[in-house]
């Protein structure tokens, strides 16, 4: 039958005797699409609010800039203008003198200081409380220049202004310098390239504490003499135009106006992100913490001057920025020394002792290191895929320990967080370049969580307790008579054939869970991989507890194999290629984080680190030994190890005169057990049993007697059984190693 509406909006028309089939379903109902588009539009605008905020912010942020400018440059060229320089005190200068010599300008042709700061820095602090010297301190030259620079410090407001911050413990500082703004077309060519400006973030951090002070400050490098003078903030809101006022009068117009040019760049950019919306929201919102400390400071730097030529140290840093291949010098090693003090909050913290390294040689490190972590992992992941292959049989896993495997797979799981954060810190190739380790260090994990898995399947039968004996059956009851069931009203049916219902309670939820965990092997496998995963990405974060965490799983990382195989009383099955290998490896990791001062992470060498690898080898020789001498050979007879169960115990021969000489039937092949050992005796007689007794340990290995009392032929039925299960094939239960 047509559809005539249906030819005419261009469809095939249904036909009437061709049904849905059962199980499908005309259309979506209404109800569930519009819940799921009403779901999609929400997850789209629900961030529509905190964009249209954020956007405000920045608007309100180029306004501002936009009066700063103004004012600045009116004040710059002597026009009339709100903004006021105001100078620095008299007292400053000469206590920052004592601690640092600022150097003159070198000699081009003999030495020279390096022109670009961008990269990291490192180094120690000593921290002076100048509302409080010390008896010491009081008699040091400076202790009079410290009591005139506190003299305006208000004692009451010291509580807050110090804040949480263990002042009296610092004694690191790190220092993240940005690259030098890139100025734009508009730049006056009045600027002198002597001054650049500098930006970047200052940690303050102490052994104990795994919090870190952040100071972001903006400031000024002249390059000529390898000065730095630059405001130091716990909280943003320092006004960069006061810049000028920390620099020698000599370099104060130079100063301003580069400062003109930055605060014009920076307008610049935030007028172009609002424009192309490329508003970042997080930028703009305050934490939720508050700050540690609200001290407002102030750094005074200097650089060690290098015994490298001027055009020769340009050289330089142009191959480390962009290589070609030349020849330059030996990159001397990048010195910084300095103060940072605070007038509101009275304190002095001397820089020194401090190292750099510039963004580019940092990032080719750390693109060395992810070659060798590469190859570290592909070795790994070899030695683990060959002896899983080797050792893949029941047989195989019932020696090894799944725990074994377990704490690799979560070093290897810590590995990959590590590398992928590693990652997302770093810039440009590098970035990309530790992205192999990252993933092979999860094929690692992969790999051998699912070996622990394995192992814990084949090895779950010796967690199950043995069942029960069944209970003897009741005796039966008589039937009584149907006449005299009101003479005897025990006898009833309503007491002897229905016995009363007694009300369980039902387990709850949790206890079930608990159960099924306790019970069931696997289920308790993956809850403590789960549980250690969690653990591990929590506390990922803390520097010192996941390298104490990762040294102490390295250190006994083949112990419970060693205990397995004293307890079970077998070897471990472990090749020595794979023992060896393995820990090598796995040493390179933790030997180059804790034990090597120059490692990518700037973590600081621990003695300890080197109690590992005697550990480890230690252990790996022990393995190697038990296969060679014995599983319980250290043991020295001391503690007594349960024998193994015996396969072949000596059983009674067949009756000489019985037509079959056979012991039983094998449970798998069914096939009767023949015993040349009892036809030998009947044809030989009492004569007989002295010829042949000596044959009698060969004659047990041909047959085996499971602990069931299942008998089985041993090398063509039991040993390929076991190697593919270890239960019994009649009966189900667990079947000792054989």
């Amino acid at each position: 039958m047509n559809n005539p509406e249906a030819a005419e909006e261009g469809r095939e028309p249904r036909r009437e005797d061709s049904p849905t089939p059962p199980g499908q379903r005309n259309g979506r109902g209404s109800v569930p699409t519009f819940l799921f588009i009403s779901f999609v539009l929400f997850m789209l605008t629900n961030n529509r609010g905190e964009e249209i905020d954020a956007r405000y912010q920045y608007m309100k942020a180029l306004d501002s800039l936009n009066v700063q400018v103004a004012d600045f440059s009116a004040w710059l060229h002597g026009s009339p203008s709100n903004f006021t320089l105001h100078t620095e005190d008299n007292v400053t200068m000469p206590l920052v003198n004592t601690f640092v010599d600022f150097g003159p300008v070198l000699n081009p042709d003999v030495g020279s200081y390096y022109t670009n700061l961008t990269g990291f820095w490192h180094g120690e602090v000593d921290f002076y409380n100048l509302t409080s010297l010390s008896a010491n301190e009081s008699a040091l030259p400076w202790s009079s220049l410290a009591n005139d620079f506190v003299s305006h410090t208000n004692a009451t407001l010291l509580p807050e202004l110090l804040g949480s911050w263990n002042w009296v413990a610092t004694d690191k500082l790190s220092i993240s310098v940005g690259d030098k703004i890139v100025m734009n077309q508009t730049v006056p060519n009045n600027i002198s390239e002597d001054v650049a400006i500098i930006h970047g973030r200052i940690e303050l951090s102490e052994p104990k504490a795994s919090e870190e002070l952040r100071l972001d400050f903006d400031g000024i490098h002249f390059v000529s003499n390898g000065s730095i003078y630059a405001f130091a903030e716990t909280v943003q809101g320092r006004d960069l135009r006061m810049l000028p006022s920390l620099v020698p009068t000599s370099r104060l117009n130079d100063t301003a106006r580069i400062i003109e040019a930055e605060l014009s760049a920076r307008m610049a950019k935030l007028k172009e992100k609002i424009d192309t919306g490329s508003i970042d929201q997080d930028v703009l919102n305050d934490s939720d913490e508050p700050p540690k400390a609200r001290c407002s400071f102030r750094l005074y730097g200097h650089l060690e001057p290098t015994d490298v030529p001027q055009d020769m140290m340009k050289q330089l840093e142009e191959e480390i920025e962009k290589p070609t291949g030349i020849w330059t010098v030996r990159p001397p090693e990048m010195q910084l020394n300095g103060v940072l003090v605070s007038q509101d909050c009275g304190v002095l913290l001397k820089i020194k002792e401090t190292t750099g390294l510039k963004s580019p040689q940092l990032y080719r490190k750390i693109t060395t290191y992810a070659g060798i972590s590469t190859i570290i992992n592909l070795i790994l992941l070899r030695l683990l895929t060959r002896e899983t292959a080797r050792i893949g049989s029941a047989i195989g896993l019932n020696r090894v320990s799944r725990y074994t495997f377990l704490a690799q797979s979560l070093v290897d799981a810590i590995s990959f967080v590590g590398h992928i954060t590693l990652g997302i810190l770093a810039d440009g190739r590098a970035s990309l370049s530790v992205l192999a380790p990252a993933g092979l260090a999860c094929m690692l994990f992969i790999n051998e969580a699912q070996f622990a898995v394995a192992i814990g399947q084949v090895q779950a039968p010796e967690d199950v307790a043995p069942p029960p004996a069944p209970l003897p059956a009741p005796p039966p009851i008589p039937p009584v008579p149907s006449n005299n069931v009101a003479a005897h009203p025990s006898a009833a049916p309503s007491s002897a054939s229905n016995p009363p219902i007694i009300a369980t309670e039902r387990p709850s939820f949790l206890r079930f869970l608990w159960n099924h965990i306790r019970t069931d092997p696997s289920a308790r496998l993956w809850t403590i991989i789960s549980l250690f995963l969690i653990v591990v990405f929590r506390i990922v974060i803390l520097l010192s507890l996941p390298l104490f965490f990762v040294a102490s799983m390295y250190s006994f990382i083949w112990a419970v194999q060693i205990y397995r195989s004293a307890r079970r009383s077998r070897g471990s099955g472990l090749s020595t290629e794979y023992l060896v290998g393995t820990t090598v490896c796995r040493l390179f990791f933790i030997l180059y984080f804790i034990g090597c001062s120059k490692n990518i992470l700037d973590v600081e060498p621990r003695r300890w680190v080197y109690i590992v690898p005697v550990l480890m080898f230690a252990q790996v020789i022990t393995l190697i030994l038990q296969d060679r001498l014995g599983p319980t050979f250290f043991l020295f007879n001391r503690v007594t190890i349960p024998k193994s169960y015996d396969y072949h115990p000596p059983l009674p021969l067949p009756d000489p005169e019985a037509p079959e000489q056979t012991l039983g039937d094998c449970a798998i092949c069914m096939d009767a057990i023949e015993s040349s050992d009892g036809k030998e005796r009947g044809d030989l007689g009492v004569m007989g049993l002295a010829a042949t007794a000596h044959r009698l340990g060969s004659t047990r290995k041909s047959y085996s007697l499971a602990p069931c009392h299942h008998l089985f032929v041993t090398h063509s039925c039991l040993e390929r059984w076991l190697a593919i299960k270890n239960i019994c094939p009649q009966c189900r239960r667990p079947l000792p190693p054989l």
